[in-house]
């Protein structure tokens, strides 16, 4: 079925799913894995149980949610060695240190902290347990860190210098590697987007169980307010308020900073295919034609572009028209994802504003159209951020490291059978692994959170044990006389 198919084409698609299944992933549990600290440092601080409740409650959703996040992540990295070998040849000097570290610093902070996070509430202190969930979220923030290095220097690569044999090779300083002229911007964007991911999630489970309470009320069925559904809500509603607008203002640094170093893709975002030597529009709709080199039933406000982008109504701003027809991304995709990204961003925006206003007026766990709109709202995070993704990587083509090698170049040479067959496995387990995966955190987020909640618990038999008695352990005499051994109780 394949055979007529384009391999390169069916390799990006590949790609591209697998690192979307991926990315929602990393996303929640960045964000997810701070809240859990900041839970249980209030939880420390105040002694209220409530805290704790709630820390129990998210850190079954974590530990699935984190378990999903590094399965769907190793995939990504086998699919460099497969589909995209010429890459991994050509690029792996620089990016291969680099993943290096994300290994030796990120996952194994996290990798040696989890276990006492999920599993030694009771076996070690509180304060060792507290920095155990820290560490955790450190060790998350340190894979963000690395991974969006190295993504970030594919799209403005420095510091580096091609070798004899056609390789990438390390030139001078790995600072000038690392801290490559997009990362920072980067970094603090996609942080941020993940610590709203986070929030959002949360208020939206809030605000449904919010929603249950007030249904329940009007059959009839009495009940103490659920005060955990309203701190989750209430926490997660001024992440709104106070994030929102701070990451409207990082966005806005990333643009000026990727129309500086990558004028095209800001060109396809704006939807710009001609230049405008005295102020360019503000386009809010439009159908890009990349055949005609233009743009269809155009919708925008004049000048408003050049006022963003350069502060000044009258600036020249290029257009597409100067960069020849091989060099151009993808207009339509990067112009549409561009503009769902930041529709959803102003949405998080209204609501937030919508949460203080509420808050102001004494009504926060009152206004059932505000909690509507936060459970709406609640994968709204989720979508901006993949949206954000399209716009970065689809805008960076038809280059894989910008500038210096095309994707075509980067492709292993794989018949197209071959991917496709790869694709559609791939296709056929994720929704069926991860489906259910994404299935059993709904139905845990769908309990309502209360007083007593027990987190994670081992197996009722704990461990299996393949020979000896491991020490510690009781025994007791059984009624054929044989010696059996009784593990400690699970938690």
């Amino acid at each position: 079925m394949f055979e007529q198919a384009d391999a390169l084409l069916l390799a990006r698609i590949q790609f591209a799913f697998t690192v979307s299944f991926h990315f929602f992933f990393p996303a929640f549990t960045i964000g997810l894995a701070s809240y859990l600290a900041v839970l249980e440092g209030l939880w420390l601080k105040t002694g209220k149980a409530l805290y704790m409740d709630l820390y129990k409650f998210w850190l079954k959703i974590f530990a699935i949610s984190f378990a999903m996040g590094v399965v769907s992540g190793i995939v990504m990295s086998y699919q460099f060695g497969t589909n995209w070998s010429v890459y991994s040849d050509i690029a792996g000097p620089v990016i291969g240190p680099l993943m290096a570290y994300e290994v030796l610093t990120a996952f194994f902070l996290e990798a040696g902290f989890l276990g006492v996070m999920l599993f030694g509430m009771n076996r070690v202190g509180k304060k060792l347990h507290f920095a155990a969930t820290c560490m955790v979220a450190g060790g998350t923030f340190l894979s963000a860190f690395w991974i969006l290095s190295v993504n970030s220097w594919m799209q403005t690569p420095t510091g580096f210098e091609i070798g004899a044999n056609g390789q990438m090779l390390p030139a001078g300083s790995w600072i000038d590697i690392i801290f490559n002229p997009s990362f920072p911007y980067r970094l603090v964007h996609t942080v941020l987007a993940a610590y709203l991911t986070t929030a959002f999630i949360v208020g939206g489970v809030g605000a449904f169980h919010l929603l249950r309470e007030r249904a329940d009320r009007r059959r009839g069925i009495a009940g103490e307010p659920n005060m955990h559904a309203r701190k989750m809500f209430s926490m997660a509603m001024w992440m709104a308020a106070l994030v929102v607008p701070v990451q409207i203002v990082a966005g806005d640094y990333h643009g000026l900073n990727t129309l500086e170093h990558q004028p095209q893709k800001v060109m396809a975002m704006e939807g710009h295919y001609n230049s405008y030597p005295d102020g360019a529009p503000l386009y809010l709709f439009g159908i890009p034609n990349d055949e005609e080199q233009r743009l269809d039933y155009a919708v925008g406000i004049p000048k408003l572009s050049s006022l963003i982008l350069k502060h000044d109504l009258d600036a020249p701003m290029a257009g597409l028209d100067t960069i020849p027809d091989d060099e151009q991304p993808p207009t339509a995709i990067v112009f549409w994802s561009f503009r769902i990204m930041v529709a959803l961003g102003f949405a998080m925006l209204g609501v937030g504003l919508w949460s203080l206003v509420a808050r102001w007026r004494g009504k926060l766990y009152d206004w059932a159209w505000l909690h509507r709109a936060a459970v709406v709202m609640s994968p709204s995070g989720l979508a901006a951020v993949l949206a954000g993704w399209i716009t970065t990587e689809v805008g960076r083509q038809p280059y894989v490291v910008y500038g210096a090698l095309r994707t075509a170049d980067a492709a292993s040479p794989l018949s197209a059978s071959a991917v496709g067959a790869s694709l559609v496995a791939f296709v056929v387990i994720y929704f069926t692994v991860f489906g259910a995966g994404v299935w059993y955190i709904l139905k845990l987020m769908g309990k309502p959170p209360h007083s007593g909640e027990t987190g994670v618990k081992r197996g009722d038999r704990g461990p299996i044990r393949t020979a000896g008695i491991a020490p510690g352990l009781s025994h007791n005499q059984g009624d054929n006389g044989q010696v059996g051994v009784l593990a400690e109780p699970a938690e």
